[in-house]
């Protein structure tokens, strides 16, 4: 007697086996790989307009699988590595335009003053950390702190220790303080781009309205998670004309009034959280103000405009999971977290817990550090004063519920652009590929019937699938360096 073949394997061999299956690769190929495709089903036809005559028709039924795969576009790489290389890509070419001009802005935008500046989160308690040569926090001996544990630790920590982070002292760390900035974090970036328009306009001896109508400020950001569980803020600061890039500022609105406005702007920045019977935190940004000056020479000392831009791109696709907590929500998709679905009724799906049928916090893979934030997200969340702050439905990340990344109306082209970009370029080889016209000739329109028939893939198409996604990265890759060393 032979052993039965795990589930993955047989289906492996269906897959391979299947007549369709050269057409399904070539299908799986065009998504890049993607892990969760929506499957569709339905069919589109292209149709002269005059006659009716219909030049070209496709149904999902005469595909493999009677179904038409079309990519998840999820931006985070915990989720999606097809997708998210193509969210960072196209994130990249995005703060690359701004810095040195290139689809539809012009070349002349690098010639404006920008920084490089990153804003961080202020101390809610010592946490290990990773030091060159020198032990993690220095200590007294015999120094102990309220609950008995070491004021300092003397560990060498390597960069790949899992302590990196953690509070050396739990109990002393303030967790609530902690969730609470992270949840205003978002307005405290709002109010820094307020106060440094106000500053700028200061320094150059006039009015906001004035300096507005000679000076456009443009912004682009990211927020990254540190380790301890709390974001701080890359951004790109530019000054334009008043028309935006295609204008150049004023010769006083030079590199000096921007580098001398910036930390002025940060210090002033502060936000009272809700009144509460638990006290009220001043929240405001970390001590720690890095600005580098952004330049044209890689080898000169500030760093290069497409070490910034990947720099940026980079962190747009990563999330919360890189400080130890998990990348999906905990909160009960029906009550979101509040537990109840009136004043009466409890939440039948979750059963008045507020969270996700059959989740515990307990049992979450999660750091003992993440754990905690989590915890307090999910009590203050039931707080009436922190109502507004959502704090169940963004537990899972930590409390910040702002946008990973951003950029003012007028830095460059946005994401939306891109993309029809790359959809227009597609639809355009695909009817070059059967002889139809071209997709602007007014002579023609496409009826399309789709409808939602599933999502990702079995166990053995998976496997492949995986497969695939890494010859599509690779290729990609390789065009990358011959394009541009």
């Amino acid at each position: 007697m032979t052993a039965p073949q795990p589930d993955w394997m047989s289906d492996l061999a269906r897959l391979i086996n299947d007549p369709a299956y050269a057409r399904w690769q070539r299908m799986v190929a065009a998504t890049g790989g993607c892990a969760r495709p929506v499957h569709l089903s339905g069919g589109s036809e292209i149709v002269h307009a005059d006659t009716g005559e219909i030049l070209h028709d496709y149904q999902s039924a005469d595909g493999p699988g009677g179904h038409l795969l079309k990519a998840c576009g999820n931006r985070r790489a915990s989720a999606c590595a097809a997708c998210s290389q193509v969210y960072q890509a196209d994130t990249f070419h995005l703060i690359r335009a701004g810095l040195s001009g290139g689809k539809g802005v012009p070349e002349t935008v690098s010639g404006h003053p920008r920084v490089f500046v990153t804003l961080t989160a202020p101390s809610f308690g010592p946490v290990h950390s990773h030091r060159d040569g020198r032990a993690c926090r220095p200590r007294k001996p015999g120094m102990l702190c309220d609950h008995g544990r070491p004021v300092g630790c003397r560990t060498h920590h390597h960069p790949q220790d899992d302590r990196l982070g953690q509070p050396i002292c739990p109990g002393c760390y303030d967790y609530r303080g902690a969730v609470l900035w992270q949840a205003h974090a978002g307005a405290l970036w709002h109010r820094f781009t307020l106060t440094l328009r106000q500053q700028l306009a200061a320094d150059a001896g006039m009015s906001r309205r004035a300096f507005a109508q000679r000076v456009r400020v443009s912004f682009a950001k990211v927020a990254e998670y540190q380790r301890r569980g709390l974001v701080h803020f890359h951004a790109i600061i530019r000054l334009d004309g008043p028309d935006g890039p295609d204008q150049s500022p004023p010769d006083w609105a030079d590199h000096h009034l921007l580098v001398r406005a910036v930390p002025v702007a940060a210090r002033a920045v502060e936000l009272l959280s809700p009144a509460s019977e638990l006290g009220r935190w001043t929240l405001a940004w970390g001590d720690q103000l890095d600005i580098r000056p952004i330049l044209l020479d890689p080898r000169a000392d500030g760093l290069s405009e497409r070490a910034v831009a990947g720099y940026i791109a980079k962190y747009a696709t990563k999330g919360a999971e890189a400080s130890g907590t998990v990348d999906h929500r905990l909160s009960c998709s029906a009550c979101r977290g509040r537990g109840r679905m009136s004043v009466m009724a409890a939440c039948g799906l979750c059963h008045g817990t507020g969270l996700k049928p059959g989740l515990h916090l307990d049992a979450l893979p999660v750091s003992e550090h993440a754990r905690t934030m989590i915890r307090t997200c999910w009590d203050l969340g039931a707080r009436p004063e922190f109502k507004a702050l959502r704090l169940r439905p963004w537990a899972h990340m930590l409390g910040f519920r702002g946008h990973f990344s951003s950029k003012s109306r007028a830095y460059s082209l946005t994401l939306g652009d891109l993309r029809s970009a790359r959809t227009r370029h597609r639809a355009a080889q695909a009817r070059q590929q059967h002889g139809l016209p071209a997709s602007d000739d007014a002579t023609t329109l496409v009826l399309g019937h789709w409808r939602f028939a599933g999502i990702g893939y079995t166990p053995g198409e998976a496997i492949i699938a995986e497969h695939i996604r890494q010859r599509v990265q690779t290729a990609r890759r390789i065009a990358a360096e011959r394009e541009e060393p």
